[in-house]
C-alpha cells in the first residue's frame, strides 16, 4: 500500500537517535531500543528493535500477529528459534555477526544470547509491530480456564505462574538462580548450535 508523505512539510522528521528511546531495559547490558513511526514519522512500512543482551538472557517467547521480523546479528551470537505451526517443529538458527534469520508473520518465536554483549537488530515489514508476549498468556488467561483445559488443579496453576511477571520481555529475572539454559532432550537442534552453560 502506498501512502503519501506531503515531503515538504516542516512536521516531518528525517533523524532520530535510537539511544532515546527505550522500551525495555533490564539492566544495563540487556536492553530493547525502539524505532518506528512515532519515533521518526517518516519510515512507513519499517521499524525496528536494538537489542542488547549479556549471555542467557532471552527475548521472551512471543509472536507478531501484523508482521514479519528479520533478526540481524551485528555482534555477540544469539539463537533464533521458532515454531512452524505447520510441522509443529522448534526450528533453531544460531547466527554470528553478518548472519540472519527470518520469522514469518505469526509464528512463535524467541531469541537467546550465547555470548556477552550480543547485539541484534530485529526489522519488521510493519511502521508498528504489534506483539502477543507468553508471559502476557500465561498471565491474562483467566487460571480457572487454564486449569480445566488441562485438567489441573487451579491451585496448582496459580502456584505454576506465580512467578511470571507479565510483559516480562527480557528473561531470566533479576533475581532468578537458574542462569543456564539447558535445552528439552526432545527438541532438534542445529549441529553448530553451542551449549549455553
Amino acid at each position: 500500500m502506498v501512502k503519501y508523505l506531503d515531503y515538504s512539510s516542516p512536521s516531518l522528521n528525517y533523524f532520530f537517535d535510537v539511544n532515546k528511546s527505550n522500551l525495555m531495559k533490564k539492566d544495563n547490558r540487556n536492553l530493547i531500543n525502539v524505532l518506528g513511526i512515532q519515533q521518526l514519522n517518516t519510515l512507513e512500512d519499517v521499524s525496528l528493535l536494538d537489542i542488547y543482551l549479556s549471555k542467557n538472557n532471552v527475548i521472551e517467547p512471543h509472536y507478531h500477529q501484523n508482521a514479519a521480523e528479520l533478526v540481524y546479528c551485528i555482534s555477540g551470537a544469539a539463537t533464533v528459534s521458532l515454531l512452524n505451526p505447520f510441522t509443529k517443529q522448534i526450528q533453531n538458527y544460531y547466527i554470528t555477526p553478518g548472519q540472519v534469520a527470518n520469522v514469518p508473520q505469526g509464528w512463535w518465536h524467541y531469541e537467546i544470547a550465547n555470548t556477552d554483549s550480543t547485539h541484534l537488530l530485529a526489522i519488521f515489514n510493519s511502521p508498528t509491530p504489534e506483539v502477543i508476549l507468553g508471559s502476557d498468556i500465561l498471565k491474562l488467561t483467566p487460571s480457572n480456564v487454564m486449569a480445566h483445559t488441562y485438567c489441573m488443579d487451579e491451585k496448582q496453576w496459580k502456584k505454576a505462574v506465580a512467578p511470571v511477571q507479565p510483559s516480562t520481555f527480557i528473561g531470566p529475572t533479576k533475581d532468578c538462580s537458574r542462569y543456564s539454559y539447558r535445552p528439552e532432550p526432545n527438541q532438534q537442534y542445529f549441529p553448530q548450535q553451542m551449549n549455553y552453560y
